[in-house]
């Protein structure tokens, strides 16, 4: 018999939640095959089955699992599955779809009588304790003749209805938040640099190379190849004191098109020509849209690049991500007007290019010297660094 446990899949995330069963309680399924998909704060992860055998649920879709956890098992062909316990049964009715109802909700309807016939009107097929909110707080159990008000599961002097509860991942986004605000004394600077070149140059470049070249493409290959110039920029802190060298810029770049952020990785940036970084960003652009990044997708970056492209944007702060030293943030290009040596006045374009360091690996002279060689590669573009 074989455990199937919840592998480590970040970490960021104490727990993922169990959001499908690809193979059903007790179908027989072969090694490579498809089991279940966990859904983590950024990602949907798919398990598949180590090896032959018959499948056998010990967890019901809807619950949240921890890595290491046993959610299955698989039993040979031939072999007494024993007794394992089932998974506790969903919910059903006559005729009705069944009901996946969580262990912190149900806990919440023995607390406050919250009857199956209220959570079936729901019309969810996964119902959380938060679900439940808007049936209890004003609602009352009546007994006889006797009507008793239930306690609401938020402070009676706050009206429930005004209440907004961020997303999972805004969730989890939030954790790193803290928890980068909370270890990482970080600093920052940010330098001007003049794009009136590298614009012409981009558009210039999607033509002859058949992809979406702009300047976050173009910044992306810059900062790989500085890898080499700035080790430390690259590094996975070990302690407050030192540092693991990377042996490949691998370059994390936020996407966001309105159903949370992302930062997948540009694997290698420094050694890959242009036209692969801009198909790898194109990619994660539209995996962004339908919500299906990889946990491959989005770890092992070591420096990240957060992307502004707000035109009334003129600074931004990024964090620095727990396990890196530095984060970038690109704005949106601007014009500027400027006077020229002989008196006369001409518009560029400019941007604000930011660098969020950890103050413990870093000081303000190196990070104007990185951003120094990123301001020359996007000024004269198509010059390697």
């Amino acid at each position: 018999m074989t455990e199937v446990r919840v592998p480590k899949l970040n970490n960021n995330d104490a727990s993922y939640l169990l959001v499908e069963w690809e193979a059903k309680d007790g179908q027989a399924v072969r090694a490579g095959e498809p089991l279940a998909v966990l859904e983590t704060s950024k990602a949907a992860e798919e398990l598949t089955a180590e090896r032959d055998g018959t499948l056998r649920h010990l967890l019901q879709v809807g619950a949240e699992c921890s890595p290491g956890q046993v959610i299955a098992r698989l039993t040979p062909d031939g072999e007494d599955p024993g007794d394992d316990p089932a998974p506790a049964p969903a919910e059903t009715g006559a005729g009705q779809e069944e009901i996946v109802i969580t262990a912190p909700a149900r806990r919440a309807m023995e607390e406050y009588g919250i009857s199956m016939d209220q959570v079936r009107a729901l019309g969810r097929k996964v119902v959380r304790r938060a679900d439940l909110v808007p049936l209890h707080t004003s609602r009352a159990r009546t007994g006889g003749a006797v009507s008793v008000t239930l306690p609401p599961l938020i402070p009676p002097d706050q009206d429930d209805s005004q209440l907004i509860e961020p997303s999972r991942a805004q969730r989890r986004t939030a954790e790193v938040v803290e928890r980068s605000h909370r270890e990482i004394p970080a600093s920052f600077t940010v330098m001007r640099v003049d794009v009136t070149d590298a614009l012409p140059f981009a558009r210039a470049e999607t033509k002859r190379l058949r992809a979406l070249i702009g300047l976050p493409e173009l910044l992306v290959q810059a900062t790989g190849r500085l890898l080499d110039r700035f080790p430390l920029f690259f590094a996975t802190p070990v302690d407050g004191r030192r540092a693991r060298r990377a042996t490949t810029a691998e370059v994390g770049v936020t996407v966001d098109v309105g159903g949370g952020m992302y930062v997948p990785v540009v694997r290698d940036a420094g050694r890959r020509p242009l036209d692969e970084i801009a198909r790898d960003l194109a990619g994660f652009r539209k995996t962004a849209l339908s919500g299906t990044f990889r946990e491959r997708d989005l770890v092992g970056g070591n420096i990240m690049l957060t992307l502004h492209t707000d035109t009334s944007v003129i600074t931004a702060i990024p964090i620095v991500f727990p396990g890196q030293i530095c984060a970038l943030s690109l704005g949106a290009p601007r014009p500027e007007v400027v006077e020229t040596r002989e008196g006369a006045f001409v518009t560029r374009k400019v941007i604000s290019l930011g660098l969020a360091y950890d103050h413990r690996f870093a000081n303000g002279r190196e990070a104007a010297e990185f951003l120094g060689a990123l301001r020359a590669a996007l000024e004269k573009p198509g010059l390697t660094p």
